[in-house]
């Protein structure tokens, strides 16, 4: 088996080699420690060529038979159709241009653009030895990302479901009314209490706030209803939460809501588990997909 590179372009460059669904080496970071510059602050132009540069670094003695990058937004068939957190990427042929790079610096190899959270739910996938197996992952940040493995058609943006008819939920960083990203980000949490950080928020729920335990239970209600709705079109299974932001939930009432919300009996039994994400789990699952698109695994 040949060697995939893996890669996470969110906030920071995530590059690293994978062999046989591991990493060979460490992850390489950039910016790094004490740097400023973003993905975000970057045209898609520059973001790609520093993508590129950093893939042909890390293939230099290896056989590299392909290539998984991790971003976040609405991606098909290699085109960002739509990011909205990196607006300056919308429309933007990310997989022609990065073939283009690679081939150029004379690397031959087949490219993947997938979205970030997809990725996250290979590597989880990978990690764990369940990649005969359908797993999901809510990762919960500035927005609200989620993650399928394995990849199915469609565009799978959960976290812009809509969970609310109340007209005055309009936090969603695209603007949407109703979006599960509008009640659960840490974006539209902010702006909801401009007055409170959200991890003050949920202490004060902790300590009897009528307010602050009120929103709570609706953030946990939330995602109990776009987790319900998922079960109900793509059946029951096992949801991971992670992301910065995963401590915020407490498992047990997102169980009791999704029993409120899932009745079928053929429906019921899924289970949530909270888990630590770090770049490794999202460079390995970008690869774990891209050599499956590739037929080489």
């Amino acid at each position: 088996m040949g060697q995939t590179i893996g890669v996470l372009a969110t906030r920071q460059l995530a590059i690293g080699v994978v062999e046989d669904n591991v990493l060979c080496g460490p992850v390489r970071v950039f910016p790094e420690p004490g740097q400023h510059q973003e993905p975000r602050a970057m045209s898609a132009d520059e973001i790609v060529e520093r993508i590129g540069q950093q893939v042909l670094l890390s293939a230099k003695g290896g056989n590299v038979d392909c290539v998984g990058v991790g971003f976040p937004g609405v991606i098909r068939n290699g085109v960002v159709e739509e990011s909205p957190n990196q607006q300056q990427v919308k429309g933007f042929a990310f997989a022609v241009a990065l073939t283009g790079i690679l081939a150029k610096g004379g690397l031959h190899v087949p490219v993947l653009i997938l979205n970030d959270a997809d990725a996250v739910a290979a590597g989880v996938a990978a990690t764990r030895g369940h990649l005969e197996k359908l797993i999901r992952i809510w990762y919960l940040g500035d927005g609200i990302g989620f993650g399928r493995y394995p990849r199915a058609e469609g565009v799978w943006e959960g976290g812009h479901m809509v969970v609310s008819l109340d007209p005055k939920e309009h936090y969603c960083g695209c603007g949407g009314v109703g979006h599960l990203e509008g009640i659960m980000g840490y974006r539209s949490m902010r702006l909801r209490f401009l007055d409170m950080e959200p991890e003050e928020v949920f202490a004060a729920a902790r300590d009897g706030d009528a307010r602050c335990g009120a929103f709570v239970k609706h953030w946990h209600r939330a995602l109990a209803a776009a987790s319900a709705t998922i079960i109900h079109l793509d059946g029951p299974g096992k949801f991971f939460i992670t992301g910065p932001n995963a401590g915020f939930a407490d498992l047990g009432l997102v169980a009791q809501y999704i029993h409120e919300m899932v009745k079928m009996t053929p429906l019921q039994g899924s289970l949530f588990e909270t888990i630590s994400t770090s770049h490794d789990l999202a460079v390995i699952g970008a690869a774990v997909n891209a050599r499956r698109a590739a037929g080489v695994e």
